[in-house]
């Protein structure tokens, strides 16, 4: 069926391109075999959200799980920072190596984390892992200016950050986005100005935030905290699938 329309290229595994990042708020195995069975080959990187691995009972048949499949889990930002807020990160980064995770996820979405210790941290673990920093505050209050998103994003990236996160919570109503969850255009156009689309990863929870940012960036956009059920509908909007990008050229 590859060929009965003609289609946007979308990447192919393992992307450094057009990743979709789902987040596992406590998948099954069922759940993990189901999403697998449906759209397994749309999903790049799990996230375990926040501290979820500590308190799942599933964690070790789910991670195997993952791994039979090629699919790369990270565990949740808030539990590094967590570790870090009780000087626990060693016994943090032992364990990641343990379950046998090759991603990490670097946050201060809700400490006050040193950024000169951030980014020691970032450029330390980029040794040992593949890293994801995250950029922006957890909290609705708080609005960084446009030139600081692009200062510390270019910092991490030299730190030898992977991709950077850039911060919307599961809820889609922070950081890049305002209360009601309309992306702050001006913010992104900015951040995209000053860096390559690519080495970003936009937290996108909500279809009309995939929307935009597809009809912005095109199907090769990187999108995180996709939920489970909806990795095949965002597949449909990175291909113009549906009504909402429907006849939309995407960009290479």
């Amino acid at each position: 069926m590859a060929d009965l329309l003609d289609l946007p290229d979308r990447s192919a595994k393992p992307r450094q391109r057009g990743i979709t990042h789902v987040l596992d708020r406590g998948l099954s195995i069922a759940a993990v075999d189901g999403l697998i069975e449906v759209a397994g080959g749309a999903v790049d990187l799990v996230k375990l959200g926040w501290g979820t691995a500590l308190r799942t009972q599933n964690l070790e048949p789910k991670l195997a799980r993952y791994r039979e499949h090629g699919i790369p889990v990270v565990l949740g930002g808030t539990l590094t920072e967590l570790a870090i807020a009780q000087y626990r990160i060693e016994p943090l980064v032992a364990w990641v190596h343990k379950l046998g995770l090759e991603h990490i996820e670097i946050s201060d979405g809700t400490i006050s984390l040193d950024r000169g210790q951030k980014l020691a941290l970032i450029e330390r673990l980029s040794r040992e892992f593949t890293v994801l920093s995250e950029v922006g505050s957890k909290d609705d209050t708080e609005i960084m200016a446009p030139y600081v998103w692009v200062e510390q994003i270019q910092e991490e990236l030299a730190a030898g950050a992977w991709k950077v996160i850039l911060e919307a919570r599961e809820s889609g109503t922070v950081g890049l986005y305002r209360h009601d969850g309309e992306p702050r255009m001006g913010l992104i156009d900015e951040i995209a100005h000053a860096v390559e689309p690519d080495e970003l990863l936009f937290e996108a929870p909500r279809k009309d935030q995939q929307v935009w940012l597809v009809r912005r960036f095109g199907a090769n956009v990187n999108l995180g905290n996709i939920q489970p059920d909806d990795v095949l509908s965002l597949e449909t909007i990175r291909l113009g699938l549906r009504f909402d990008t429907f006849g939309v050229a995407p960009k290479p």
